[in-house]
């Protein structure tokens, strides 16, 4: 059996411990493991029929070469956010099979978010054994409660988010501090809620200037220290402000500034009080994973290899209730993945509430 695996769309902290159970598993049982470097890229940069092309964009994983990555953060086969089926020059979705077939690929693990993933449900739909592995520190793939890179983008910006109060407080001013997070709040809820911020403003509920403003400069005028801090995520929206729809392309491309600048702003003009702005950024998926992704990672790894022992494929890796699982590859496609704002979240406040613990999973969702 010959193994294929690669890592596309944003890195994340648990992407190598993932790799390195892969390889091992598989070595395990005697085969072999290819890593396609940069993602679909990758697949798009080989000729079958030109060696200096496979050898520049795939490795043979052994067990040196996956010794001690489990401590790295990223991912040593580095990633792209590449699509075959949006590519210069059209769908290269049969370029994609055409390599797989010469190379002598049987199965192919791939570990991504949204847009990696819905790639390997197209194949898998294809008819192309595929095991899809979840990663995104949004933690927004629908059909798995958890994603790779998670727990340590949460870990840092909690981190973050308490150094940053020793400049506020010293400053008396109010911090907007803003997280990854474009369609879904979670990270900045969570990171929020557990750094115990004053306010946190999340994608799913557009942010009423008119009402947070009084309650920041409330906070801080209740703080002996006179200061307060809100974390905010990018893909928050502001009433009554345009904007434009650019998140998807890279800052240096993008219109407008930062929604925390623009919010920092408005609590300037609006309230005279000083600000600390900061966007955390790459710094929340940069670094070693925590402990918690190592464990993911290995996990979800070890059950890739399982699963294609077992000739199970087709299939996308989650956890749900606390437990591994695996549901369709495609099940991601069926919806989308957002904070329960009824249940978590007090859209009058701009706070998390737990109003619901029992029976719960560990992260709340």
């Amino acid at each position: 059996m010959r193994i294929g695996i690669l890592t596309g769309g944003g890195d994340v902290p648990g992407l190598n411990p993932c790799i390195r159970s892969v390889t091992l598993s598989a070595l395990d049982l005697g085969w072999q493991v290819v890593g396609f470097r940069r993602g679909w890229e990758g697949f798009l940069r080989i000729d079958p029929n030109d060696p200096a092309t496979i050898e520049a964009n795939s490795w043979t994983l052994d067990r040196e070469r996956v010794r001690g990555i489990d401590r790295l953060g990223g991912t040593i086969l580095h990633t792209s956010r590449a699509d075959p089926r949006t590519a210069e020059d059209g769908d290269q979705t049969a370029h994609v099979l055409h390599v797989l077939d010469r190379l002598g690929i049987d199965a192919l693990v791939t570990l991504g978010g949204d847009g990696t993933l819905r790639f390997s449900a197209h194949l898998a739909a294809q008819g192309f054994p595929i095991i899809s592995v979840p990663k995104t520190m949004d933690n927004d793939v629908y059909g798995t409660d958890y994603c790779i890179g998670f727990s340590t983008a949460v870990s840092r910006s909690v981190a973050a988010i308490n150094a940053l109060r020793t400049t506020t407080e010293s400053h008396e001013r109010i911090a907007v501090i803003e997280l990854f997070g474009r369609r879904s709040g979670e990270t900045a809820l969570l990171a929020g809620f557990l750094a115990q911020v004053d306010r946190t403003v999340i994608s799913e509920v557009p942010v009423d200037p008119a009402r947070l403003l009084p309650l920041l400069v409330e906070d801080r005028s209740s703080r002996p220290a006179n200061y307060a801090v809100c974390v905010i995520s990018e893909g928050a929206t502001i009433i009554g402000e345009e904007t434009a729809d650019d998140l998807a392309l890279p800052a240096t491309q993008r219109v407008l500034a930062g929604v925390g600048h623009r919010l920092a702003k408005m609590i300037e003009a609006g309230t005279g009080q000083g600000t600390v702005v900061q966007e955390l950024a790459y710094l929340m998926r940069a670094g070693e994973p925590d402990a918690l992704d190592r464990m993911v990672g290995f996990a979800f790894g070890g059950l890739a290899i399982q699963l294609i022992q077992q000739k199970v494929t087709g299939r996308m890796l989650a956890l749900k209730g606390g437990n591994y699982t695996h549901v369709p590859a495609g099940q991601m496609l069926e919806g989308t993945k957002s904070v329960d704002v009824a249940g978590l979240y007090d859209a009058e406040g701009y706070r998390a509430k737990l109003q619901r613990i029992e029976g719960m999973p560990m992260f709340l969702y």
